[in-house]
């Protein structure tokens, strides 16, 4: 039996240079540096000191912050950053399931209907941008010092709004040209990158925070060993699936028997990846922002203000009422991906294994093998989705229990999305030298 070679430094190299994978790493680097620039880029007329003060000083602000890697701390030109983009996808996608005509766009009408569904997404992104530039900078009028003497501010205002969201829908196109030309999701390459540029600053903080308490500094220890088991689970339940055997038919050609094999049908433990993550942070945060920005503005209205403040108390990382709606929506977004992918679909399968007479064992075909699928899917998404939701939860609540909260920021929502965006694009990688190798195999 012929041992199989394990490919050579120069191998390696060969298949670097002639699957397109270097010009594809080199061009999302080239974008990755676009959006760095323009998130240091400050928008004309702001101080942004007197805004950094409130990020650095707001949970949600700043937690919103180190996904805009900064641009919002900033008042940058990307201050909004991908957050409109990923809005718009997640109720365009909502939406989709509900409307008959933009459901048969994605599942009936192929690339062309994705291709709508994608404009629509664009179109409602604009809309998106432009609310919350308004808001934004509706506060920045109210907030003392934020303008600068002798700016015009209508003219300011107007300009400002146009500026933020012209920035939102450029890095909008930034992400789409990573996922089309580079390596990995754009969307998610971009939250990553963001959440990465912030660790220094998290780490900062945590030193000089611990430098003078043993207690402390027991306690960070305890923390990164929770952080790192955390990211160990993360990995576990990436890669994770549920194996579904199938009994494929013999077909015999001549004096040959072909087929009789067993093979099996993988289902993931965690289909959506990262995105019910990023969807539900997403979700929570925009509220919570707005409530965030309106509660720094000066009330008449004492009772206006107090239910403001209590609302946004109640909506903010710190109160029970967003974790329990943050483990309910990873756990409700986790199973909408499930029913959203094609290679999930119980009756799109059964349809196919009778198509070529393959079957589950002790199943009947049809009817019985769709539905043995669905109640196979449904346990292995469950499980799934609870696992994921706690293990979003586990880091946050060890934060309080460590008293170190400087590295709240830095949770399981942002390991789970560095984690999960590293895993594919090393798959992504592998996925393009196996490619090659291959090739080479063929012409050999």
């Amino acid at each position: 039996m012929a041992q199989m070679r394990m490919p050579s430094t120069e191998d390696l190299m060969s298949m670097w240079q002639a699957s397109g994978l270097k010009q594809k790493i080199i061009f999302t680097f080239l974008m990755i540096a676009v959006f760095r620039l323009g998130a240091q880029l400050p928008l004309y007329g702001i101080n942004n000191a007197v805004f950094a003060n409130i990020a650095s000083g707001n949970n949600i602000i700043g937690f919103l912050d180190l996904f805009t890697g900064g641009a919002l701390g900033n008042v940058s030109i990307f201050a909004l950053g991908i957050g409109p983009f990923i809005t718009s996808s997640i109720i365009v996608q909502l939406v989709s399931v509900v409307i008959p005509s933009l459901e048969k766009l994605q599942t009936e009408e192929g690339e062309a209907g994705r291709r709508k569904l994608s404009q629509y997404t664009r179109i409602f992104t604009v809309v998106l941008a432009v609310f919350q530039s308004l808001v934004f900078m509706i506060f920045m009028r109210h907030l003392p010092g934020a303008i600068m003497p002798g700016v015009n501010h209508h003219l300011f205002f107007i300009s400002s709004v146009a500026v933020l969201t012209a920035g939102s829908m450029l890095v909008m196109w930034i992400s789409e040209l990573i996922t089309e030309k580079g390596i990995g999701n754009g969307g998610s390459l971009i939250i990553f990158v963001g959440i990465i540029s912030g660790i220094p600053v998290y780490a900062g903080r945590t030193a000089q925070m611990v430098s003078h308490s043993t207690s402390l500094q027991l306690g960070l220890l305890l923390l990164l060993a929770i952080f790192f088991v955390t990211m160990i689970f993360i990995v576990i339940m990436q890669e994770a699936v549920r194996k579904v055997i199938i009994v494929n038919p013999k077909r015999q050609v001549g004096n040959k028997v072909y087929g009789g094999m067993n093979s099996f049908i993988p289902f993931k433990l965690n289909p959506g990846g990262v995105m019910p993550i990023i969807f539900a942070v997403a979700i929570l945060l925009f509220p919570s922002t707005v409530l965030s920005l309106i509660s720094q503005m000066n009330f008449k209205n004492e009772a206006a203000k107090d239910f403001i403040m209590n609302l946004t108390h109640y909506m903010s990382p710190d109160g029970i009422v967003y974790y329990v709606l943050y483990f309910l929506m990873i756990v409700g977004l986790t199973f909408f991906y499930a029913s959203i992918m094609p290679n999930m679909q119980p009756k799109d399968i059964a349809k196919n294994l009778k198509k070529y007479g393959s079957s589950i064992p002790g199943v009947k075909p049809g009817k019985p093998t769709a539905e043995a699928l669905d109640k196979i899917l449904t346990k292995t998404t469950f499980i799934g989705a609870i696992a994921l939701g706690i293990i979003a939860l586990v880091p946050s609540f060890a934060s309080y229990i460590t008293n170190i909260k400087t590295l709240q920021g830095i949770g399981a929502t942002s390991l789970i999305i560095m984690v999960g965006v590293a895993l594919d694009l090393i798959n992504q990688v592998k996925t393009h030298l196996l490619a090659r190798n291959y090739e080479s195999f063929l012409k050999e």
